[in-house]
């Protein structure tokens, strides 16, 4: 069977990388989705002296987990004020990507009802107009640069939707391990969980290949060995450096297979349980591996290539590392009952993530 590997995203990596970003849009005008927290350390004035008059809009108020309640008025406001711009650049963690990839798909109208009618459908579409995208992350977990995808939340209804389309793919992805060095410790870990995960949830997967695996192979043993590391020694370049690296393959690797089922569940537990993404997905990582080993011999050989031949080692290395990094891996240490627990992941296998789980086709 042919293997087929597809990207198409400019991708940067390296110290002070950022600075590229004059060149790259050169004659354009741009419009910056940011967090929070961006001007106080200084990188809205340093974004703003590298573009100069071509940054026309500015927006600074991402939240974790961009929520529709919030990004209705960004989106039509972003439109209606921007709407001429050429570029945006995403500046954050994944919120800020996901946020900035829902900016950048133009309805007919200018109206986010109308986009969020379109994601409801379930059924493909191509926008009348869109943005190009350049995303710069700020942690190493997300991999949402070099992917189509963004997740749209909606804590009322208890929904969440998932877009992706053509032109939702980065146009160029600037990974800057400099951007990383004032992350905290929780943050730090969170997100590098989340890249584990996307690594990890890329090889239990029916559209797994030899060409995402290298990646994904890659990418596991880097964050298992740097990030305990990283977490004891924050302001290391070279530790940021790796773990920015190792985010990425894992982004390269799950940007082909989409992810599986560690996302499926992760997404009630952040929903009903407000459970941070990067633990929601990676808590039951030990769980998900015992569930996917013995389904498909390329897929556990290639786990085996990290884990070794025995499960119940595998699962026992995990566990531990992730017990190290303070993570509690058990539904119980989550407010979960059992059935409960199970009645979860027996509905996450349904899920459009659930299904590309290897083991979903023996449930």
């Amino acid at each position: 069977m042919t293997a087929r590997y597809h990207n198409p995203v400019d991708t940067r990596f390296g110290w002070g990388s950022l600075d590229q970003l004059a060149d790259i849009t050169e004659q354009q005008t741009v419009a910056l989705v940011t967090f929070p927290e961006a001007r106080g350390l200084g990188l809205v004035d340093r974004l703003q002296a590298l573009l100069g008059e071509r940054l026309v809009y500015v927006i600074e108020d991402v939240q974790p987990n961009p929520d529709v309640a919030q990004l209705r008025a960004t989106y039509e406001g972003f439109w209606q004020q921007a709407g001429s711009c050429d570029t945006v650049i995403a500046v954050g963690g994944g919120s800020a990507i996901d946020t900035a990839k829902a900016l950048i798909v133009g309805t007919e109208s200018g109206r986010f009802d109308e986009l969020l009618a379109l994601l409801a459908s379930g059924k493909p579409f191509v926008p009348p107009r869109c943005k190009q995208l350049i995303a710069a992350p700020t942690t190493a977990g997300t991999g949402s640069e070099v992917t189509p995808w963004a997740t749209i939340w909606d804590s009322a209804s208890q929904k969440k939707y998932s877009l992706h389309l053509e032109c939702t793919w980065p146009t160029v992805a600037i990974i800057d391990p400099q951007l990383m060095l004032t992350v905290p410790g929780g943050v730090t870990v969170s997100t590098g969980l989340d890249a584990l995960s996307h690594a990890l949830e890329s090889i239990w997967n029916i559209n797994a290949n030899p060409l995402s695996d290298t990646f994904a192979v890659s990418a596991i043993e880097d964050i298992l060995e740097c990030l305990p590391l990283l977490r004891r020694d924050l302001a290391s370049q070279e530790l940021r450096s790796r773990m920015a690296l190792a985010a990425l393959k894992a982004g390269m690797a799950f940007s082909n297979t989409k992810t599986a089922l560690a996302h499926s569940i992760s997404y009630e537990m952040t929903l009903r349980y407000g459970l941070p993404h990067g633990i929601a997905c990676s808590f039951t990582l030990p769980l998900v591996l015992g569930l996917a080993w013995g389904h498909d011999e390329a897929r556990d050989k290639t786990l085996q290539r990290v884990f070794g031949n025995d499960l119940q080692i595998a699962q026992t290395r995990l566990r531990e590392f992730l017990h190290s990094l303070d993570v509690k891996t058990e539904f119980a240490d989550y407010g979960v009952n059992a059935s409960d627990a199970q009645q979860m992941v027996e509905f996450a296998m349904q899920g459009a993530r659930g299904k590309n789980f290897i083991g979903s086709r023996a449930a």
